[in-house]
């Protein structure tokens, strides 16, 4: 037991040696400047905090860390300091892109994969690392790895359903301006594993399973960056999360088939990866095609507006209005154009009264105060020319 509180001390140390731990936070940083920037450019203002994409999946990660932490070190997955510096690199890599979409356990363990498996010397290892850091893998305990982690994309994208989805303005292929959201989370999973040398030995005659000549083993905490980011037009938000995260689900079933198969004949190794990897990229196309062949959910009819999304904290929240719902009265006013909604909402005095239609399809009258400090109105954004064109065209009219 002393050597295994040791070792975990150690491993929790090595976590500040990984150059992914703080690309990480380098990483969140950017993906929030990015997102807030477009917030400002379409509403005029903030819509969502710099970490919002990252904050709300602490709870999976812990949790989804300790399970996998738990597979590794109970069967005994033995991974090398070289495979993880790969990892990591990939990792990097793919996020340089700025596509959150690319972060998937499919791509970042399958490309690593693949290159561990076609081009073995990928550097001279010799040259930088001492000759003790093993090149050994052992593919079955890899893409295993692979299928828990794609069990955890589809944990994110079902969590997803209630969570935050972050809406923009974008140009139709007819030139009009629509509504969309981002579903898009961002996540760091923390999880132990082994790697060769150190004071623990085996205690089982099983046990490392997934492991090559090795005696003895130590252990390291790694960070696996995990993330998504699907743009939903057409659907409801949660529905897109949910079709994503059963898809997900099942493609993390399959492959684990795969890869407990090539336990026994290693080429299931190679099929696993394969799987993953183009299932990826099916369910990305599969998806594509249902938004593109459906009209944009987040359009206003010639009856009511639709909301694209509520400011947090703002009066219309406070309501438990939510994004998808029609207004169809302000103050006793039928709307259904945007002048005449803050037209209405002037003639409110000190309370306001709405009419909506909710998401379930049932008239609901709501009534509330204005508080101070309240800004930006209601707090409603609909789809509508970006905030940056309406301020231009407003310069180019008066000039």
């Amino acid at each position: 037991m002393e050597s295994w509180l040791l070792e975990s001390a150690k491993g929790i140390g090595r976590l500040f040696l990984n150059p992914l731990f703080y690309w990480a936070f380098i990483l969140i940083i950017f993906t929030g400047i990015k997102r807030i920037k477009r917030e400002r450019e379409d509403f005029g203002i903030k819509v969502y905090d710099l970490f919002s994409e990252w904050k709300y999946t602490w709870g999976v990660s812990i949790i989804m860390g300790l399970f996998i932490s738990a597979y590794t070190l109970g069967v005994g997955v033995v991974l090398t300091y070289p495979v993880i510096l790969l990892l990591g690199a990939v990792a990097i890599l793919l996020s340089l892109t700025g596509r959150l979409s690319l972060l998937s356990a499919s791509y970042i363990i399958g490309i690593a994969y693949l290159i561990l498996l076609f081009v073995p010397k990928w550097v001279d290892l010799q040259s930088i690392l001492p000759s003790s850091m093993s090149m050994n893998i052992h593919f079955s305990g890899l893409t295993s790895l692979l299928a828990i982690l794609l069990l955890a994309e589809s944990i994110m994208l079902f969590r997803a359903r209630k969570g935050l989805t972050y809406p923009e303005l974008t140009l139709s292929k007819r030139g009009g301006w629509v509504g969309q959201h981002h579903l898009k989370k961002m996540a760091v999973i923390p999880f132990f594993t082994l790697i060769p040398t150190g004071s623990l030995t085996p205690f089982a005659d099983y046990w490392p399973y997934f492991t090559l000549n090795d005696e003895t083993y130590s252990l390291i905490l790694i960070p696996f960056l995990l993330g998504f980011d699907h743009i939903v037009r057409a659907h409801e938000p949660s529905i897109a999360a949910t079709e994503l995260a059963r898809s997900t689900l099942l493609l993390s079933l399959l492959v684990g088939i795969f890869a407990f198969s090539s336990i026994y004949y290693s080429v299931f190794s190679l099929i696993a990866v394969l799987c993953a990897i183009l299932g990826r990229e099916l369910i990305n196309y599969r998806y594509r095609i249902k938004e593109q062949n459906k009209a944009g959910y987040f359009q206003s009819t010639d009856q009511a507006l639709k909301v694209l999304a509520v400011l947090p904290d703002s009066p219309a929240d406070r309501l438990g209005i939510k994004a998808g719902t029609f207004i169809t009265k302000v103050n006793g006013t039928r709307i259904n154009q945007l002048e005449a909604f803050y037209h209405a909402l002037q003639t409110s005095g000190a309370f306001f009264k709405l009419e909506i239609i909710n998401k379930e399809g049932e008239v609901e009258l709501l009534q509330g105060a204005w508080y101070q400090g309240d800004h930006h109105g209601l707090g409603l954004f609909f789809t509508s020319p970006p905030h940056n064109k309406q301020i231009h065209n407003t310069a180019e009219a008066e000039g």
